[in-house]
């Protein structure tokens, strides 16, 4: 095609005969005219796409607004998973999610909230960010009301900040996986956690210190025995493991998948069969986990759930509608593959 006829702008030849509709039906699209499907209209925008001519402007897309989504690395799949869902679900409501990463040794979550008030957000969602971590000062969140920026925090609540929560039910994860391999015999079983200045790790503490209670009928001390705070990543469970396994714990539940591969290694290092020897049980359940070796039995953050709640609650917030200090809390879901098995003798 000449430069003289790609500048005239479409023919409505070419779209029709792409959108497979009549051109008659591509200029009502065009001109904005209404007795038009909206499925068939979108087939002539992406027509337009698909051929690379620009939309007219008065079809475009207007953003309502720009939303943060703070997040921390995205080297655990889960966070990606949860960055998705946010992004989908804004995109829903014609908002422009703008994405800031947490790195090590990169901004920290003052500094990326301050260049988002910069940029004119209209709200920020916060994916556990300094919220749920207990040793951090909860002034920051106050201040943001203060400011007049509306926000939602999700995975860590924390009793001192106004605003709406969006968690698991940690307590009842807990419950799941101790349940699921004391139904399978087993009777020695430890907890991979991350530091418990972290509200989630507190939470799944005290449900699995309830958990080995009812089915086990161990006392708090007891339990508390077989719970070993590291990292919450593959190393962070290796190392936890290798206590795990010298108390002779047979099962082992961790507070994130990355964790629970970690303790496969440190297993099959020391000769041990998974699930033959060690069942092994995560938590978080992101895309690529029913791939592992052995697939991981897994507790299931409800994401899609969870990421649909956080951004109905932002925007009523930014309706005027303050949603008060509360806190949404999803069921997990037990998801059984093939790193548990009946317990040995």
């Amino acid at each position: 095609m000449s430069h003289a006829a790609q500048s005239a702008g479409p023919r409505l030849a070419d779209i029709a005969a792409q959108a497979a509709v009549s051109e008659a039906t591509v200029s009502r699209v065009l001109n904005g005219r209404p007795g038009v499907a909206d499925a068939t209209r979108q087939r002539v925008l992406a027509a337009l796409d698909v051929l690379g001519w620009e939309r007219p402007a008065r079809l475009r897309r207007r953003s309502e607004g720009l939303i943060g989504l703070l997040t921390p690395e995205l080297t655990n799949p889960i966070f990606p998973a949860f960055a998705q869902a946010v992004e989908q679900v804004l995109a829903g409501h014609g908002y422009t999610p703008v994405l800031c990463t947490q790195l090590p040794g990169g901004a920290t979550e003052d500094e990326l909230v301050e260049q988002l008030e910069e940029r004119g957000v209209n709200g920020i969602v916060f994916l556990s960010g300094l919220h749920a971590d207990t040793s951090t000062d909860p002034a920051r969140y106050r201040a943001l009301a203060e400011r007049g920026v509306p926000y939602v925090l999700v995975n860590g609540y924390n009793e001192a900040v106004r605003g709406p929560f969006v968690s698991p039910d940690d307590h009842a994860a807990m419950r799941m996986a101790v349940g699921h391999l004391a139904d399978l015999g087993h009777t020695r079983i430890g907890l991979a956690l991350g530091p418990l200045r972290y509200v989630p790790s507190r939470r799944k503490a005290e449900g699995f210190t309830a958990a080995l209670g009812e089915r086990l009928g161990l006392r708090e001390q007891e339990a508390a025995a077989y719970i070993r705070p590291t990292l919450y990543s593959v190393e962070g469970g290796q190392v936890a493991a290798g206590a795990l396994l010298d108390q002779g714990c047979t099962g082992v539940v961790c507070a994130s998948d990355m964790m629970a591969l970690g303790v496969v290694r440190a297993a099959r290092e020391r000769g041990l069969d998974v699930p033959g020897e060690v069942s092994v049980v995560g938590f978080d359940d992101s895309q690529l986990i029913a791939f592992t070796d052995p697939p991981l039995t897994t507790v299931r953050q409800p994401v899609q759930a969870m990421a649909t709640a956080a951004v109905s609650a932002l925007l009523e917030e930014i309706a005027g509608t303050p949603v008060q200090r509360t806190e949404f809390v999803f069921q997990p879901e037990l998801v059984v593959r093939g790193s548990t098995a009946r317990a040995r003798g």
